[in-house]
């Protein structure tokens, strides 16, 4: 448990290669599936590839079966640019476990980066259909309806998603997106002024607003700082 928690403090810290040490002489002795799941990050997180595969590929043998063995291991394949394998891990994890949410909306997110919102739609739905609190399945869900055109649905899915967090303001941009592709620019406007007000660099939200149907053009950067962050002006 020492282990643990010293390996994971380092890696929150950005320390992954004073994270090995500890992580592996602990996973020598205990085959604790989290513990493999850490040392395989550190090993990842300061090159050493092979054995990072190892230790996360370990950690899916356990059983019962742990879903973040598969999550790390899919997203590690993903950075590695093997993007089939990472797929194929989290369909083997829901083969295993067919029901397990995070598995299926871990997968659902691959599909989304390699462009296949059909599928990662359906997976979605299924998680929203069975557990409609469940974020990240909600705003999946509403990202996906937005990207098939579904404007309405994806509004209401957002509103839906503001209600359990109204201080997500990617979410709040999003919706504000569907408003303007709806035809309803004062709403969509003011929803995405909203969610930039104290969410960082404002570029995304200039983007947000010039790049949809019914949205407006802003050339000069302290035209779009003013309308976004001003009076609206």
């Amino acid at each position: 448990m020492a282990a643990k928690i010293l390996g994971q403090a380092l890696l929150i810290q950005g320390r992954a290669a004073a994270a090995v040490a500890p992580l592996q002489e602990a996973a020598e002795d205990d085959d604790d599936p989290e513990l493999r799941i850490l040392l395989g990050r550190a090993l990842g997180e300061v090159g050493r590839e092979a054995e990072a595969l190892a230790s996360l590929d370990h950690a899916t043998a356990h059983r019962p079966l742990i879903p973040q063995a598969f999550l790390t291991l899919g997203d590690y394949l993903w950075k590695l640019g093997r993007l089939d394998d990472a797929v194929a891990k989290l369909e083997e994890g829901l083969r295993l476990s067919p029901d397990d949410p995070l598995l299926k909306i871990g997968l659902g997110y691959f599909h989304l980066r390699r462009q296949d919102h059909a599928a990662a739609r359906s997976l979605f739905a299924e998680v929203h259909a069975a557990a409609p609190a469940q974020y990240d399945a909600l705003v999946g869900l509403a990202l996906t309806s937005a990207l098939g055109g579904d404007f309405a649905r994806a509004r209401d899915l957002y509103r839906e998603a503001l209600a359990f967090r109204p201080a997500d303001a990617t979410a709040r941009m999003n919706l504000g997106k569907c408003l303007l592709e709806l035809g309803d620019r004062g709403a969509g406007e003011s929803a995405i002024r909203e969610a930039a007000r104290g969410a960082g660099p404002i570029r995304p939200y200039v983007t947000a607003i010039s790049d949809t149907a019914h949205g407006r053009l802003i050339l000069r950067a302290s035209a779009a700082r003013r309308f976004l962050l001003g009076d609206g002006t």
